[in-house]
């Protein structure tokens, strides 16, 4: 059984860090590029950051250079999302995404996401 876990989310002061962890489980995670997601109210889903499967690539969308970092240890199944500097307009859910290297979105995997609110 597929599962994508993250945690790590809640409530910070603008400025401020949090490290999201997502967990995956069910499926060769090493065959698989990562990439967190976000979903702000009324807004459409947007890709944040991504990795690929051996981590010699990484993106992300402008707005989160320089503050966001995107990691991945394949030894223990796990993607995480480093947040420094943190905005207001940083506030959404943040969800994980598992999709294989090779295959695309014929193999393509979401976690139940986790909510990130930065306000003073």
């Amino acid at each position: 059984q597929v599962q994508l876990v993250e945690s790590g989310g809640g409530l910070v002061q603008p400025g401020g860090s949090l490290r999201l962890s997502c967990a995956a489980s069910g499926f060769a995670f090493g065959a698989y590029d990562m990439s967190w997601h976000r979903q702000a109210p009324g807004q459409e889903r947007e890709l944040v950051a991504v990795i690929t499967s051996a981590g010699g690539r990484i993106n992300y969308v402008d707005s989160v250079k320089d503050r966001f970092t995107i990691s991945r240890d394949n030894a223990k199944s796990t993607v995480f999302l480093q947040m420094n500097s943190l905005k207001p307009e940083d506030t959404a859910v943040y969800y994980c995404n598992a999709q294989h290297a090779l295959w695309g979105p014929k193999r393509n995997y979401w976690g139940q996401g986790t909510q990130v609110t930065v306000s003073s």
